[in-house]
């Protein structure tokens, strides 16, 4: 039988994003509440100023640019507090956003921009080189490239500036369909081919705001808590659990433009911050990093990891240094984002799992041939529940993959669930390695791997050696700062802990940094093809020999 959610379910109100966020009956905090604040300049937003806002730019899109619902606005920025208001005032006018990472090339901008039909872009000073570009490559005309931030230019008109010149014109809101109509189009990573437009409605974004707010059971309250907000708003992690969560429950939230270690140390300092969400690369930092020893992070009550595993090794390590408890969470683009949440009183307990399944939602296990499993068995993850996407856009046989006839998104991790409901994640189908057919998950040999006190990072991928036609795994270790290591010190570090078919015998490389994705997720493709060239010119080298 598939699993149920341990939550009481919630009741998800048929409304859009908008008026579930400013159209309530109640609200635990008052209109003059603030929810942002600018990590750079201190500037703040009450509750009262970003409705304002957003209500004034909607009208400013309907009036100017005579916006229709379901178009498109796309927003090329680093995380600011203009940020809310633009995205819920595009809301209030019908539309669509479609966030974009702001280290993208002109040629990725412009493959997003056609690809979700943008009629503008938002962006910072600091991006119009680039924006401009792609706005042009993509057939996005100059007058609907719009700014945000405190820098302003004579050439391009501020978000702020796009208002309807006439007091007398009384605009309305467009009616939508809160369960159909698309909210957010996020794109993927696109780490292993183009990336696919992600179909989120008001609905899915709703749900998942109750699902993330029951979850945390109660433990966050806008009178004793601040968050911090580095993870990027234009990623689904950031965009829901801290843009969207923060504003409706109300949490004060410093907004950092990108993470800075020293910058991140000394805003939860200065602003005694008491919950974070994190990334696991931010978690090894806190956890190594000397830097972290000139400041004060006591005022942090819990962190909340996810976008990619985070091992048992790594959160000793972390809690030994910090006595700050460190949870998961698990969840996908495809999902809004958040399936799964460690509760707080048991975060111990628990280390390793991404927790219990949130509300309204239900899931199953099962074999490579769809068969369900029985709790403890691994296999694939399959999930369903209001906060699944829509589909991928313009997409019909992917979404058709990734969603069963009966409604289930196949996740394409592997775990298994234990007797208590927890659920454990232990790696993605596409990156388990086959040596001579035992499966060997690369997330198990870097949590050993930085247990070592030598490591301050590491990654493991298959890389296939043609002379015994198989694949092994091989680690890329970034040595703690000052620290001397060996291959051999290590591959015995490591054979000590894990059974035969587990051991390094693609040996071990060391490299000065990790490729990760701005999610914090190993780019592991990025080393494949680094290890196939090693191996390609290896194998031409024998071959000249003979």
């Amino acid at each position: 039988m598939p699993s149920e959610s341990l939550h009481k379910p919630v009741v998800i109100p048929d409304k859009d994003i908008f008026s579930f966020l400013f159209e309530r009956e109640s609200k635990a905090y008052p209109d003059n509440h603030v929810i942002y604040i600018d990590g750079n300049t201190k500037r703040e937003l009450t509750y009262a100023d970003t409705r304002q806002q957003a209500i004034t730019f909607g009208i400013g899109l309907k009036s100017q640019w005579g916006w229709r619902k379901g178009d498109v606005l796309a927003v090329f920025s680093t995380n600011n507090i203009d940020t809310p208001p633009l995205i819920w005032g595009t809301m209030w006018a019908s539309g669509t956003i479609t966030p974009a990472n702001p280290t993208y090339t002109v040629e990725e901008l412009a493959f997003q921009l056609k690809a979700s039909g943008a009629k503008a872009i938002a962006t910072l000073v600091d991006f119009l080189p680039i924006a401009t570009k792609a706005a042009a490559e993509a057939g996005i005309p100059k007058d609907r490239i719009i700014l945000v931030g405190d820098k302003k230019s004579s050439e391009f008109k501020h978000w702020k500036d796009l208002i309807d010149p006439s007091t007398s014109v009384k605009w309305r809101r467009t009616k939508i369909n809160p369960s159909k109509d698309v909210a957010f189009l996020v794109y993927s990573s696109g780490t292993t081919g183009l990336p696919k437009g992600v179909m989120l409605s008001h609905t899915n974004l709703i749900c998942n705001v109750l699902q993330v707010e029951a979850g945390e059971s109660g433990n966050l309250t806008p009178q004793n808590d601040r968050l911090i907000a580095f993870l990027p708003f234009f990623h689904v992690y950031g965009l829901t659990c801290i843009m969207h969560v923060s504003f409706w429950v109300g949490l004060p939230t410093v907004v950092m433009d990108r993470f800075d270690l020293t910058k991140f140390c000394a805003l939860v300092q200065e602003y005694r911050i008491t919950y974070s969400y994190v990334v696991p690369p931010v978690v090894l930092l806190l956890a190594k990093n000397p830097i972290v020893d000139n400041y004060d992070l006591s005022s942090l009550r819990m962190v909340n990891s996810g976008a990619a595993p985070l091992t048992k090794e790594l959160v000793e390590a972390f809690y030994t240094r910090l006595k700050i408890p460190v949870k998961q969470g698990y969840g996908l683009s495809e999902c809004s984002p958040t399936t799964h949440t460690v509760p707080w009183h048991v975060w111990r307990p628990k280390i390793g799992s991404v927790g219990t399944l949130l509300p309204n939602m239900t899931a199953k296990y099962v074999a490579e041939d769809g068969t369900e499993l029985a709790p403890g068995q691994t296999g694939e993850l399959w999930m369903k529940g209001p906060n699944i996407m829509l589909g991928y856009h313009n997409n019909p046989a992917a979404t058709a993959n990734a969603i069963t006839p009966d409604g289930y998104f196949k996740t394409g991790d592997i775990g298994h669930q234990d007797e208590d409901g927890n659920f454990w994640i232990t790696d993605r189908i596409k990156e388990l390695i086959k040596y001579k057919g035992f499966q060997v998950a690369p997330a198990e040999l870097e949590g050993l791997l930085l247990g070592h006190e030598k490591v301050a990072d590491c990654a493991v991928t298959g890389v296939h050696i043609e002379a015994i036609a198989t694949e092994v795994p091989r680690a890329y270790v970034v040595l703690a700062p000052g620290a001397a290591a060996t291959e051999e010190e290590l591959l015995g570090f490591i054979d000590e802990k894990v059974a035969n078919h587990k051991k390094l015998r693609g040996g071990i490389r060391f490299i000065s940094e990790i490729p990760k994705s701005v999610s914090g997720k190993i780019l592991r493709r990025v080393l494949k093809e680094q290890a196939a060239q090693e191996e390609a010119k290896k194998n031409a080298e024998v071959r000249a020999k003979l």
